[in-house]
C-alpha cells in the first residue's frame, strides 16, 4: 500500500467566514493534510424551506429551526471560492469542495480534478449523471447506504464518464457512535466493488481512523475547525489543530509500520538476532571421543554455533575434541 491521502474537511467550519476559511486552509497544511475540504451550496437548490435541522444540528447549535436558516449564515458565498482556491495554491495544499446541488458542480469544476460526493448525494440521480460527465475521478461516500444504492451510484457515475472512484465507509451521525463504526464494511465495499477504499471518520478521537488506515483505508477524511467551542453545527466533532496534527503523524507512522508482505529479519534485527538465539553447548566437561547425549549437551546463548534445530542430527556423533562446560559445541 502507499501514502494514505489525508483530507481535512473544514466543511462550513469557517461559519461563512471567507477570513476563517483561509486560516483553516493554512492549519490544514501546517497540521500535514494533502488536502482541504470545504462545502460549496446553492442553499435554493440544497434544501426546500419545510427541511428541518438534524438532531445533532439542533443538539450542537442549540437552535432549532429549519435548515435553510441555519446554513443561510454559515455558508461561503460562490465568489469565496475563486479566493480560496488561490489562497490553497499558495499555501501549497490541494483545493477540494464537495458540490451540494448541479449549479455547484458547473461552478466547481474550473478549480478541481476530483470530485467527493457526500453520503446524503449518493441517491441523487441527475446530481450523479452531471458528476459522471465530467469524467474526473470521485471520492463517493457511502454513509446511510445499502449495498444495492451504492451499485447504483457506482453504475450511474461509471455509465455517464467516470472510470475511477474510492469508496469511502462512513457512519453518517455526529459523533458516530463506536459501536456502529464497523470498520470490517471497508473490506465487505473493496471486495464487492474491486476499487480503492477509505473511511470518512465522524467518531470523536483519532483512534477509529487511525485503525482504519492499519485496515487499509487509502483515504481519511476528518472534520476539523480552529476551536470546538465554537457555534455551529460540526464543531464539536471536529478535532481542533493539534489533535489533526497528531492523527497525521501516527498516520504515517502507521504507514512505515506495515512495510512490505515479505517475512525476513529487518536491518535492525540482524544485529540482535545471534545474542538473541541459542547454540549447541556443552552441558558439562565433554572427552574427546564421548558421544553427544541429551545430558552433556543443552542449548544457551549465543547463538554464533550449530543451531538447537541440528540437535537431533548431534546426538549420538562423538567429541572430536574436548569441551569444556558452556563451550560451542563443533564437529
Amino acid at each position: 500500500m502507499g501514502r494514505t491521502l489525508i483530507i481535512a474537511e473544514a466543511g462550513v467550519n469557517h461559519n461563512g467566514d471567507l477570513s476563517m476559511a483561509k486560516e483553516l486552509v493554512w492549519t490544514a497544511k501546517d497540521c500535514g493534510a494533502d488536502i482541504v475540504k470545504f462545502q460549496t451550496a446553492n442553499i435554493d437548490s440544497l434544501v426546500s424551506k419545510s427541511a428541518q435541522m438534524a438532531e445533532y444540528q439542533q443538539k450542537n447549535t442549540g437552535q432549532k429551526k429549519s435548515q435553510k436558516e441555519m446554513l443561510r449564515n454559515i455558508l461561503l458565498k460562490f465568489e469565496d471560492f475563486n479566493e480560496l482556491a488561490n489562497c490553497c495554491i499558495k499555501t501549497g495544499i490541494q483545493f477540494l469542495s464537495t458540490p451540494f446541488d448541479i449549479e455547484s458542480v458547473h461552478f466547481l469544476n474550473k478549480f478541481q480534478n476530483i470530485w467527493k460526493i457526500p453520503s446524503g448525494e449518493i441517491t441523487n440521480y441527475p446530481y450523479l449523471v452531471e458528476i459522471g460527465r465530467t469524467k474526473k475521478k470521485v471520492i463517493l461516500s457511502t454513509g446511510m447506504s445499502e449495498l444495492s444504492e451504492i451499485y447504483d451510484a457506482v453504475n450511474t457515475l461509471k455509465n455517464n464518464g467516470t472510470k475511477d472512484i474510492t469508496l469511502l465507509h462512513c457512519t453518517t451521525e455526529y459523533p458516530a457512535p463506536i459501536e456502529e463504526v464497523n470498520l470490517n464494511v471497508m473490506e465487505t465495499l473493496k471486495q464487492e466493488f474491486g476499487c480503492s477504499i477509505g473511511y470518512s471518520d465522524h467518531t470523536q478521537g483519532i483512534e477509529i481512523a487511525l485503525a482504519a488506515v492499519a485496515m487499509g483505508a487509502e483515504i481519511i477524511e476528518k472534520h476539523f475547525t480552529l476551536d470546538k467551542n465554537l457555534p455551529g453545527p460540526d464543531h464539536k466533532a471536529s478535532l481542533e489543530p493539534d489533535e489533526l496534527k497528531d492523527m497525521i503523524k501516527c498516520i504515517r507512522n502507521i504507514e512505515l509500520a506495515r512495510g512490505t508482505n515479505i517475512k525476513k529479519p529487518t536491518v535492525s534485527e540482524l544485529k540482535n538476532k545471534n545474542i538473541a538465539r541459542k547454540s549447541i553447548v556443552a552441558a558439562k566437561t565433554i572427552k574427546y571421543g564421548e558421544p553427544f547425549t541429551e545430558e552433556n549437551l543443552t542449548t544457551k546463548r549465543p547463538g554464533t554455533g550449530i543451531s538447537p534445530m541440528k540437535w537431533n542430527e548431534i546426538l549420538g556423533k562423538k567429541a572430536a575434541r574436548c569441551f569444556e562446560e558452556d563451550e560451542l559445541i563443533e564437529l
